[in-house]
């Protein structure tokens, strides 16, 4: 090596010596992580995140999650075998994260009865946080009823962390029916122009986009009605845009059960919107049992994710595991695909997902989705021969409020499967959990279709309690498989399947 170079060389490592000793290490980028679903979610220190009915605000490099916490919430994950009515308003809670996987918290913004404040309301929630720059205050805007009135309250800090102070509530938007929202979102467009999206409050079949007041946020502006339905109401409405395209979404009237996903679009966010369709997907388990909540936009050095941050209220409906369900969005042209996923890699950094080992890989597999007893369920196929239907989701089940029941007062035969589709060709494990009456003739959970021979596993004896059971060693060749359970029974045999499961090894 010729000196000149050397001595070059030097000179750079010198460099990053005296770099690293003046400021410390070169900050590492965040490493991608994984979101699992179906959970209750913890933060940092190991406790509860009690998020619902908000959204999430970002501020430099960093997200921070702005959300209610119900103490019916607190009761349900101390027991989530049995749904609860409270509703009644523990606090507003704020966590950030770097990451969007990772969630510190941050304190409680809002606290129901603290003293100096006037906050003790009888309902508050579906709320949003928005920082405007002429004021340099962080405005939180919110669903609320309570002493001051009922109506959208808004709320101010300095600080995206610190307490937010009570300002007044807006007990009238102009334009609208009734006066005042259904369900609301709140949405910053690229300019740094901030909104509210909204239905009205009796019926909820229309739906309005309001600007905030520039000046400060804290008025809601005349509205535009951009949509009405003619085929029910709406509620769960939030906006998101991708590649210049804005979307607004919402959910059926099934107060706190979960519904697929409505969309409309509009290259201009006043309108006019295109016709109203369901978001692909989302009709296979109904959104992965949940309701639409708000949109998360991650913008990466090598792509955008549009996560969908899909309301599970469990602790009111009961339906399973888990108060948040956040799934990637991919997109067919203009079109909306939903990828419900259990489990997924999240790189915020990059702006980039992908499918996490682990993830179950089967729709509705605890038949929470439905939220009623019904025949014929979500995301499956029944096939029978005989005149009483022995197919249906029937309480109680092993996690949630139901499970699928094979049961006839006469002899029957009978299968509930599920094509799965999609599948990534390697080794994958069946499981699911089943209690069984027993007698049968056969009884047996099974995987066909994947490209080699049917396996299965008996269930014909008596099993009282839950009990899991496991098909290993399923190699997939083809992308696809079919699972399910069949039954040749005599009268009045039984058997009960719950929470499904087909992950690859």
């Amino acid at each position: 090596m010729k000196k000149g170079k050397l001595f070059i060389m030097f000179q750079w490592a010198l460099v990053v010596l005296i770099t690293v000793f003046a400021f410390g290490p070169l900050p590492a980028k965040a490493a991608a992580g994984t979101i699992t679903n179906d959970v209750f979610w913890k933060d940092t220190a190991g406790n509860p995140i009690y998020s619902q009915g908000g959204n999430i605000l970002k501020v430099g490099s960093t997200y921070y999650w702005y959300g209610v916490k119900y103490n019916g919430a607190v009761s349900y994950y101390n027991n989530p075998s049995a749904k609860n009515s409270d509703t009644s308003f523990a606090a507003v809670t704020c966590y950030s994260s770097t990451d969007l996987v990772n969630w510190t918290f941050r304190g409680n913004v809002i606290t129901a009865g603290a003293e100096g404040t006037t906050w003790d309301p009888d309902w508050l929630g579906r709320l949003g946080v928005v920082y405007n720059t002429n004021t340099q205050k962080y405005v939180l805007i919110t669903q609320y009823a309570g002493p001051e009135g009922s109506g959208v309250a808004f709320a101010t800090s300095s600080t995206p962390t610190g307490a937010f102070a009570f300002h007044h509530v807006q007990t009238s938007i102009t334009n609208v029916v009734n006066n005042l929202p259904g369900d609301q979102s709140t949405f910053v467009d690229d300019n740094g122009k901030a909104y509210l999206v909204f239905s009205n409050a009796s019926g909820r079949s229309r739906t309005y986009v309001s600007e905030l007041r520039a000046s400060d946020y804290l008025n809601i502006e005349p509205a535009t009605q951009v949509f009405q339905s003619t085929l029910g109401g709406r509620e769960g409405n939030a906006m998101f845009k991708y590649n210049g395209r804005y979307y607004i979404a919402s959910s059926d009237l099934h107060g706190w059960n979960a519904s697929h996903a409505y969309v409309i679009s509009s290259t201009s966010i006043t309108g006019p919107y295109s016709a109203e369709s369901i978001m692909a997907n989302s009709e296979k388990d109904y959104s992965h049992v949940s309701q639409t909540g708000f949109f998360i936009h991650v913008q990466g050095s090598s792509g955008t994710t549009i996560l969908f941050a899909g309301d599970r209220w469990s602790d009111f409906a009961g339906n399973g595991l888990g108060y948040n369900q956040w799934m990637p969005l991919s997109f067919n042209g203009t079109e909306p695909v939903l990828n419900s996923l259990s489990k997924f890699n999240l790189d915020a950094a990059a702006g980039t997902w992908s499918v996490a080992a682990g993830n179950n890989y089967i729709m509705n597999p605890s038949y929470e989705a439905d939220r009623i007893t019904l025949n014929t369920l979500t995301g499956w196929s029944n096939w029978k021969n005989t005149t009483a239907d022995p197919n249906s989701n029937i309480s109680p089940g092993r996690t949630g409020r139901y499970s699928m029941t094979q049961y006839s007062d006469t002899a029957y035969s009978a299968s509930m499967y599920q094509n799965v589709s999609g599948l990534p060709n390697g080794t994958y494990t069946l499981k699911a959990w089943v209690k069984s009456g027993g007698g049968q003739q056969t009884a047996q959970i099974f995987v066909k279709n994947y490209g080699g021979a049917e396996k299965n596993a008996a269930v014909n004896t008596v099993m009282n309690n839950w009990t899991e059971i496991t098909i290993p060693d399923i190699a997939v060749t083809n992308g696809s498989a079919q699972i399910g359970v069949y039954s040749v029974a005599n009268a009045g045999n039984w058997l009960r399947v719950d929470d499904w499961s087909l992950t690859k090894n």
